[in-house]
């Protein structure tokens, strides 16, 4: 079982990877970058999260993914 010292750290790290992802959408979102920029500022931010929680790529898929699709979808008319 985790301390509470431990659990601290995983909350702390969280909410860092969240304030990145909102940085990230913000970034693509208001800023004249193309598609390909773009995916690879998700991609790096994926990179990022991995190395803050190994292991947990899925995790990063199934939580941010869908957020950065539809805004792909949205500015850049994929669909």
């Amino acid at each position: 079982m985790p301390g509470k010292e431990e659990i601290r750290e995983e909350d702390r790290k969280i909410r860092y990877l969240q304030r990145l992802s909102d940085l990230t959408f913000a970034l693509i979102r208001d800023t004249d970058m193309s598609l390909d920029e773009a995916s690879r500022h998700v991609a790096s931010l994926k990179e990022f999260a991995i190395k803050l929680f190994p292991g947990k790529g899925h995790v990063f898929d199934l939580v941010y993914g869908p957020r950065f699709r539809r805004l792909m979808n949205w500015k850049y008319r994929l669909c």
